[in-house]
């Protein structure tokens, strides 16, 4: 199996952040400051995790200085990112969008409307790298906006604007940011991975690199040039039937998570432009869908049906059986928007403005992506030394409080062990049948980490006085 190339590190902020150029030295190393602070207590308040005045100080002054832009902080992580890719064959670049609500926080300035006009927040458009093992090696590209109040439901006809000025770009967007990450990572190839939201057509014909490709969710019935179909329903029973594989559906909207059974086919189908595009004189696009539909579903339950579109070759059913794993890592996005939101509390920071929130998002993006990463890294690497996540005092501390004991081992465990203790100070009982600790349980052992190692340095400290003193 491929991995990702860990670096050791003495603080992983540094890592991450070392390199953004925010117009002056002391910002950045401001930044790298707050972030490993703000890491160590995500979900709490700004003033509980920050637990220093001039520390809280320091933070509002800089969420408030207007000429540090949030994809300057992003630029250092996002540089860290494509090290990580170009350390593996295949990334998986997922794309999602997410609102962010701060609806009960009337006060704050420059927010749009979300989901309906009474709902005031963001909406955030990120591009997540994760590998086939589903770890995830940081952002690719993020853009936040605001909605305008005054035009909100009142656009023209989107069919009738062009692609650049609807929100739907931000696909483009992603795929530009992917097409870059191309280019500092030769050697690694990329797959834009995204739901039904993203079929859109000018997207599948949007500039591509080599060694890019496309794995989109359809969500419209397309016209296809087919012998035997006008549309690409109907032209799916007449694939290559590949066979049944099992799938794991996460919990969503409500509904508990299950497993799925479901038959897989696969076929090239050329989809044609839309007759409403003909001035745009856009050319067919030749694809691969690859369908797969449950076809006995548990009594009163929607059965499961992805009809997936790549530009990846697909000859062989082993080949399809892929592109249908490679889709199912898209719900890593959707735990790191769970990690963000729930995790780093984001849509409970109050700072008065949405640029303020902006720069804190931009913050506690990567504090998010850091939680995910050490929660799956151990996942798919767990024999690679913990210092790939922590640095030394709090592995120290860790192993101290776990073990009852001030006798550090002869060599520094192994991430999957230091995960499943970080994990037990989060709630994780590690019983038969639990499986793998989840970010829930890890955000949670973070901030109690954070209170151990404080106590640890402290009396590591007194102990040293203690000894010089004897000396």
């Amino acid at each position: 199996m491929d991995v990702v190339d860990v670096t050791l590190m003495d603080s992983w902020a540094e890592e991450e952040f070392a390199a953004a150029d925010l117009g002056d030295a002391r910002r950045t190393k401001r930044l790298i400051a707050l972030a490993d602070t703000f890491a160590r207590r995500p979900s709490a308040s700004l003033p509980q995790a920050a637990q220093d005045p001039a520390m809280l100080k320091a933070a509002y002054r800089f969420f408030d200085t207007d000429a540090i832009e949030p994809d300057a902080m992003l630029a250092s992580h996002c540089t860290a990112t494509h090290d990580r890719c170009s350390s593996v064959p295949l990334v998986l670049a997922v794309q999602d969008t997410s609102e962010l609500d701060w609806s009960h926080h009337p006060a704050t300035t420059d927010l749009g409307p979300i989901h309906t006009k009474k709902h005031l927040g963001l909406l955030m458009h990120t591009t997540l790298a994760i590998t086939p093992e589903a770890v995830p090696l940081g952002i690719l590209q993020q853009y936040v906006w605001a909605r305008d109040q005054t035009t909100f439901g009142e656009l023209p006809d989107p069919h009738t604007r062009p692609f650049e000025d609807k929100e739907s770009y931000r696909w483009a967007q992603g795929l530009k940011a992917i097409n870059a990450a191309r280019e500092a990572c030769p050697t690694t190839q990329f797959v834009l991975v995204a739901d039904a939201e993203a079929d859109i057509y000018d997207l599948m014909v949007a500039e591509r690199h080599a060694g890019v490709d496309l794995l989109i969710r359809a969500g419209q019935d397309r016209r296809v040039e087919h012998p035997e179909a006008r549309r690409l329903w109907q032209a799916l029973p007449l694939g290559t039937r590949v066979g049944k594989r099992v799938v794991h559906i996460p919990a969503r909207d409500g509904k508990a998570a299950r497993t799925a059974e479901v038959t897989i086919w696969f076929q090239t189908v050329i989809l044609r432009p839309p007759q409403r595009c003909a001035k745009e004189k856009l050319t067919p696009v030749s694809l691969t869908a690859v369908w797969a539909i449950e076809e006995t579903p548990p009594p009163g339950v929607e059965a499961l049906e992805w009809l997936l579109l790549t530009s990846v070759a697909v000859e062989r059913a082993a080949q399809a059986l892929t592109v249908l794993e490679w889709y199912c890592r898209r719900w890593g996005v959707e735990i790191w928007h769970k990690t963000l939101k729930s995790g780093c509390a984001i849509e409970t920071r109050q700072l008065e403005t949405a640029d303020r929130l902006r720069r804190c998002l931009a913050l506690f993006s990567v504090i998010a992506w850091r939680v995910m990463f050490s929660t799956m890294l151990a996942r798919a690497v767990p024999d690679v030394s913990c210092t790939a996540v922590l640095d030394t005092a709090e592995w120290q501390a860790l192993y101290c409080h776990i073990h009852r004991t001030l006798i550090l081992p002869g060599k520094t465990p192994g991430l999957h062990d230091a995960v499943g203790w970080i994990a037990r100070l989060g709630g994780f009982q590690g019983r038969k049948g639990d499986g793998e600790p989840g970010v829930t349980v890890m955000w949670r052992g973070f901030q109690h980490l954070a209170d151990l190692t404080s106590m640890y340095c402290l009396f590591r400290r007194s102990l040293n006085n203690e000894h010089v003193g004897k000396d």
